[in-house]
């Protein structure tokens, strides 16, 4: 699992794949998020707007990555 630090209190599930390294651009996050490729928390999330927090578990294309609080 890869932890992806953020430096807010939360940040978009579009925007975190971007940050994590996992989508190229905007596009191809937004389309693995409406296709249901990805999944929070062990379940499917197709919002892009979701909110991720600290603790949060996110897995796209076989890779997890665990969100958290930049120190």
């Amino acid at each position: 699992m890869t932890p992806i630090a953020i430096r807010t209190a939360a940040i978009e599930l579009q925007k975190f794949l971007k940050l994590a390294g996992a989508a190229d651009s905007g596009g191809e996050a937004k389309q693995a998020i409406t296709s249901g490729a990805v999944t929070v928390n062990g379940a499917c999330e197709k919002r892009r707007g979701c909110q991720l927090r600290p603790g949060d578990i996110v897995v796209f294309a076989g890779r997890s990555y665990r969100v958290e609080a930049a120190a």
